[in-house]
């Protein structure tokens, strides 16, 4: 009985302390702009205790009463220190001006230090402003290229903004703008995201160990924050290059209240071939024409309201869209018989996304803040094509018009409620709840037959909407337990629910760091996650043909586990190191069965699929140097990928499709002067796997042949099986591989203050020396001089030596 008062006296001491504290709280921002920073740091030397701003540049600190100094810093600003002698609550609010230091250059938010302090673990957070310094594919800065180069992250196919990581698929990424999902992050085929980075203030990739508040996906977070716009004057910037141009506009409405950033882009790919094609059609003698193109574009727009210092609004919309037409006329005369008839053929593809996120940020008392999110997304693809006919004979006439169109469509409405309380000291909690409706349409064909006659014949094929419900809440709390020891502990509980059947889970989150010295750290975490909607694909370059579909009652959800180990290392204030290794278990992957497509349009899509299992380990490393006048990285990835599938490779275990063993990135700039920088980019990768029916294989003139009567081992192509000569016929997948990867880009960056105009050259080279990276290996039969056939396998290479130009501005 003794031991139940000194129980309680330890349960409640903490808050017996707490009552003799105070709470400092407020919000840090950029002096210049008004712009909230994310993850800045304020500390107080006495009491020896610090917090970072939330995502909103919100921070709340519990300190003892009395005189203490408070220090603000953030990467890249100058610090603020203040005296203050707290004897009761108190609100504070920083804006920390950014240092300007000549031919240097400060790319990250976070200190090495900071990261080495973190629970969190298996996050990058990417420099925006070093996505603009680096060499890109046709001067197109890009976010998901930039995240490729990041251990951990398979690109796919070359040139594409696939994103595969750590063994998972495309469709196991939540990708956020403000906090709303995007379903398709590919324009033009995948060769460019949907990220304009002039509109873009913070994105972060988590690749494992996910916090509670995040969940619906298996492999990583890729959060991706917009501008608020600046609070303090007028500015614009943008852009024009050799495939797209961009302009941005940002400014307050009512200064120091309210904001607004809105930024356009558009590709013109389209308009540059049209001359081409007209002289091309008129040139001709023949009766008749072809036009064609392709285009894309985005808009961001947003804006930020403060009503007071507790209340804040936000909207944020996106809009994009990619468009490839084809269009064929024909005109055929016969004055002699009084006949004529007109043909036209029209196709194409349109697809695109709409987000909308309207925030109510609600400080209820200084140590609980609250934001409230209501979000729309919408993704449609559309393919199409239509034979219109006009044939006249004589005095008669008639019009026959036949159509194709297939489309499939997602779309959410949302609500979210998010809250972040420091409940002591030592315990930072977060909780709150999404619900999300929605709506599915998997593929739906229609065809449409029309004859002058009257005769009209429509038929559609597929299921036009499945409802679903998603809900979601979640706690977590980040503990410091003594001065070394640090952890964050979470649950995640959600439901998915159809017409005919429903699933739940609870996934425990946990991940842990142990301070060996102030500058070095040892990281854990083991996480549970699930998964309700799947990605439909047998497309490798970014087709926007795949499909979103809800589990059912036959395809269950996808779930994995995934634990993690690895150090950190701050070398000095500019440079880090960390050292990962991770083990990923999943389970009901969702794959086409073989020989199946979206094509079978006469197949419920649940009988096109099977289910099976996946694994994936291996380890990460990482070196960064964040500030000076040369920063970058180097990221090195072994890892393996392997899936098992009852209906697939006769049940044989077998490697995923982006299953490399080795990838390395090295990316380097360096800041010459105030006018003048450089930068690099070295990457290097195994070959992904491929799927042949034969057997031997040479190589001859950059072909890779089949000879079945004098089969030699090639030195691009290699066999997962064995080493010496391929022998009998292989029924595992993926059992060869493609050769091996590697580019060098190269860009510089020459600027100059031309009175109000700061403008910006960028010249650059994608793969300088011009290596014959595989696009795609394709199949065909080729004759020798006695006409004897052989299968030859091609190598398609697509993005040799790409030069590019760009011109910027900023005022």
């Amino acid at each position: 009985m003794n031991r139940i008062p000194a129980l309680l006296f330890l349960v409640v001491f903490p808050y017996l302390v707490q009552a003799q504290n105070v709470v400092l709280s407020g919000t840090i921002s950029d002096a210049k702009t008004g712009e909230t920073l994310l993850s800045a740091n304020i500390y107080a030397i006495s009491a020896q205790k610090g917090s970072v701003s939330n995502n909103y540049g919100f921070y709340s600190l519990i300190l003892p009463r009395g005189t203490t100094k408070i220090v603000c810093s953030y990467m890249g600003y100058q610090s603020q220190e203040v005296e203050l002698n707290l004897t009761a609550n108190q609100t504070l609010h920083f804006q920390l001006q950014p240092v300007i230091e000549l031919n240097e250059v400060v790319i990250m938010d976070k200190s090495p230090q900071q990261n080495v302090q973190n629970t969190q673990m298996s996050m990058v957070e990417l420099p925006v402003i070093q996505v603009k310094q680096l060499p890109v594919l046709l001067g197109e800065a890009d976010i998901i290229k930039t995240l490729q180069l990041m251990p951990g992250v398979q690109s796919g196919t070359e040139g594409s903004s696939g994103i595969y990581v750590r063994g998972g698929g495309p469709d196991q990424n939540l990708i956020l703008l403000d906090g709303v999902p995007v379903y398709n992050v590919n324009h033009l085929f995948g060769f460019f995201s949907v990220f304009n980075a002039d509109a873009i203030k913070s994105a972060s990739l988590t690749k494992g160990g996910f916090p509670a508040r995040y969940g619906g996906r298996l492999s990583s977070v890729i959060d991706v924050r917009m501008k608020d716009g600046n609070m303090k004057e007028f500015h614009s910037e943008g852009s024009v290059g050799l495939l797209s141009s961009q302009l941005t506009l940002e400014g307050p409405i009512i200064k120091d209240r309210t904001s607004f950033i809105i930024s356009g882009r558009r590709s013109y790919i389209d308009l540059l071939t049209y001359p081409a094609q007209w002289l091309s059609n008129h040139s001709s003698n023949e009766d008749g024409s072809t036009y064609g193109g392709m285009f894309f574009y985005d808009l961001n727009g947003k804006i930020n309201h403060r009503i007071n210092d507790k209340n804040r609004l936000y909207l944020s919309v996106y809009l994009g869209k990619d468009k490839f037409y084809m269009k064929d006329s024909y005109t055929y005369e016969d004055s002699e018989n009084q006949t004529s008839a007109d043909f036209v053929s029209k196709g194409g593809l349109k697809w695109g996304n709409a987000t909308t996120a309207l925030r109510w940020n609600h400080l209820y008392q200084s140590r609980l803040f609250s934001n409230m999110t209501l979000t729309l997304s919408d993704y449609t693809f559309k393919t199409y094509f239509s034979n219109e006919n006009q044939i006249k004979n004589g005095t008669d006439s008639r019009k026959e018009d036949i159509s194709f169109e297939y489309y499939s469509r997602i779309r959410d409405y949302g609500v979210q409620y998010d809250f972040d309380y420091q409940l002591h000291y030592n315990h930072y909690l977060r909780f709150g709840l999404k619900n999300t409706l929605h709506t599915f349409s998997p593929g739906v064909a229609v065809t449409r037959e029309n004859f002058s006659s009257n005769q009209s014949i429509d038929t559609t094929y597929g299921r036009k909407n499945i409802p679903a419900n998603e809900f979601n809440m979640y706690v977590e709390d980040e503990m410091t337990l003594g001065t070394r020891f640090k952890v964050n502990a979470g649950l995640h509980f959600s439901n998915f629910l159809l017409t005919d059947t429903s699933y739940h889970s609870l996934e425990p989150r946990v991940s842990a760091r142990f301070l060996i010295t102030d500058d070095i750290s040892l990281k854990a975490s083991y996480v549970q996650m699930i998964q309700y909607i799947n990605l439909l694909t047998n497309s490798t370059i970014g087709l926007p043909t795949d499909l979103w579909v809800p589990a059912t009652r036959r395809i269950y959800p996808q779930n994995s586990w995934q634990t993690a180990l690895g150090a950190a290392w701050a070398l000095n204030n500019q440079t880090e190191f960390t050292l990962e290794g991770f083990y990923k278990k999943m389970y009901h992957l969702v794959e086409y069965k073989e020989g199946s497509s979206f094509f079978d349009l006469n197949t419920e899509w649940e009988d096109l699929v099977t289910q099976g299992e996946g694994e994936s380990y291996g380890m990460e490393f990482l070196v960064q140097k964040n500030s000076g006048k040369t920063t970058g990285w180097i990221g090195y990835t072994l890892s393996w990928s392997l899936r098992n599938f009852d209906d697939i490779s006769f049940g044989k275990t077998f490697p995923y499709k982006y299953d490399r063993r080795h990838d390395i990135a090295i990316v380097a700039s360096h800041k010459f002067s105030e006018r003048f920088d450089m930068g690099a980019i070295w990457v290097f990768g195994s070959g992904t796997a491929l799927t042949l029916a034969d057997e031997y294989f040479i190589n001859f003139d950059g072909a890779f042949s089949f000879d079945r009567n004098n089969p030699t081992h090639i030195p691009g192509i290699t066999n997962n099986i064995g080493n010496s000569g391929y022998t009998g016929h292989f029924e595992t997948r993926n059992s060869f591989r493609v050769p091996n990867y590697h580019r060098l880009d190269l860009g510089c960056n020459f600027h100059k203050q031309k009175s109000r105009i700061y403008r910006t050259w960028s010249f650059g080279v994608y793969n300088v020396y011009a290596h014959n990276n595989p696009f795609f290996i394709y199949q065909t039969t080729e004759y020798d001089d006695a006409g004897k056939a052989h299968t030859v396998l091609k190598q398609f290479s697509l993005l040799n030596f790409i030069p590019y130009v760009r011109w910027g501005f900023k005022f």
